[in-house]
């Protein structure tokens, strides 16, 4: 095994990662161009990778994660801000807001994600993807919210199934 040093860890490279990868580069592409129709930039996306093999495709774990953010974005940004410490939502990197958004959605609707799970995800895309300061401030935030998980994910198994359709 060859060694590593101290400040490099392996890069993960599951499915799961990869698609949350994207999803959070995706969400940070459609906050820079000032896109509003994120399924219109999924299925771009999809339409390039299946022309051009040198653009990742997009899973469908990706697409479920970009929607969802999507979707409800203006909950998730409530319950972000009421958790930051320091700092307003506008005032973190993009790159910042996209994974919290990401792993919040997560957190709250992949009752298959152990929350722990959702936490070191983000953490490890922000040493990735972001500034030395932010894992760290990511992981404090992340593990407030985590505190909220079980029961929005409870809540939610408990509405009833609109049988009507």
């Amino acid at each position: 095994m060859p060694e590593q040093s101290e400040n490099k860890r392996p890069k993960k490279s599951g499915a799961r990662h990869r698609a949350r990868k994207r999803a959070v580069d995706l969400l940070f592409e459609a906050e820079a161009r000032g896109v509003t129709d994120v399924d219109g930039l999924l299925a771009e996306r999809r339409t390039l990778a299946a022309d051009d093999a040198s653009v990742p495709p997009v899973s469908d774990y990706t697409a479920q994660l970009v929607t969802g953010v999507d979707v409800d974005r203006e909950q998730l940004d409530s319950v972000i801000t009421s958790h930051l410490t320091g700092w307003t939502l506008t005032r973190l990197p993009a790159v910042d807001r996209a994974i919290l958004r990401v792993a919040v959605w997560e957190l709250f609707n992949a009752p298959d994600v152990p929350p722990a799970v959702v936490v070191d995800e983000a953490v490890e895309l922000a040493k990735e993807l972001s500034t030395d300061e932010s894992p760290a401030y990511l992981n404090g935030v992340l593990g407030k919210v985590a505190t909220l998980a079980p029961q929005v994910r409870s809540a939610a198994a408990a509405q009833p199934v609109d049988r009507s359709e």
